[in-house]
């Protein structure tokens, strides 16, 4: 089974060692974006749950790390301009943590950034309501200071448990290769949807639908979604049921995470 064509069954959190092996091959079969947010939001997030993640690979030809964000939850433009870039300050900061760390799992509290540098930054990040933020890369061997990935995860309303932190580095190998698999796919790809999701679907997608895909990605329910939009909670079922079958995807997250790889929520819900 690949993770296109359906979710996992729910592997329990009781035996995290059962969870872990369950996501570490399941890693295996991640080659596109939209595979690889599947597999964060469904295996990966049962051990290491976020709302936030933000992935950077070393890109050889730009000579520097290159991020992609994936949120279930609105942000302000600044601090998604920040976390979209490798050399912000605000990830600079970050992998100086991870590195001050030893190359350990990192826990870096938003309220503690410097004021003076990432002020806008840290209200942005508080104002999202994620105080903490759990860091964890990869570096060459016996070349600490060259991080070839880089990796940041946050929860709102919550700090990492210790449990979290030693999840995470036991499946950073698997996070790592996932996801530079996913840049050498891309590449080969050109940017191009896979076969499941063609461009020309993108054309079948209408607004009203793209708006509520918008409010699916920050985690909405029907009622939720027709309370924003002033509909019936039937009305938003009808119209998630067409999303589905239109995109091809068996459930919310896949139908979400398509809809990223044709770029149709490029801009953020409207209230």
């Amino acid at each position: 089974m690949t993770l296109n064509e359906a979710e996992p069954a729910n592997p329990s959190l009781h035996d995290p060692v059962e969870a872990i092996v369950r996501a570490a091959e399941s890693a295996l079969t991640v080659r596109r974006r939209y595979q690889f947010f599947v597999w964060t939001q469904s295996y990966l997030s049962r051990l290491v749950p976020h709302q936030l993640a933000v992935c950077g690979c070393y890109d050889r030809a730009a000579r520097e790390l290159l991020f992609d964000v994936f949120n279930s939850v609105s942000l302000e433009p600044v601090l998604m301009d920040a976390l979209a870039d490798g050399r912000s300050l605000l990830m600079r900061h970050l992998q100086a943590c991870w590195l001050d760390a030893r190359g350990r799992p990192a826990a870096v509290q938003a309220a503690e950034l410097p004021f003076a540098s990432l002020g806008n930054v840290r209200d942005a990040l508080l104002a999202a309501r994620f105080a903490t933020l759990l860091v964890h890369g990869v570096s060459r061997p016996q070349r600490p200071q060259e991080i070839e990935s880089f990796f940041v995860f946050a929860v709102q309303d919550c700090a990492p448990p210790d449990s979290h932190m030693s999840r995470l580095e036991l499946l950073i190998p698997h996070v790592h290769g996932a996801w530079q698999r996913v840049q050498a796919v891309e590449r080969d790809f050109g940017g191009i949807a896979p076969a499941q999701a063609p461009a020309a679907k993108a054309g079948g997608v209408t607004q009203r639908e793209r708006e509520i895909l918008r409010w699916l990605r920050e985690g909405k329910s029907n009622q939720q979604i027709a309370e924003q939009l002033g509909i019936s909670a039937l009305t938003v079922k009808n119209h998630v049921q067409k999303i589905l079958r239109k995109l091809g995807a068996a459930n919310r997250t896949q139908a979400v995470a398509q809809a990223m790889s044709l770029q149709l929520l490029e801009r953020g819900p409207r209230s």
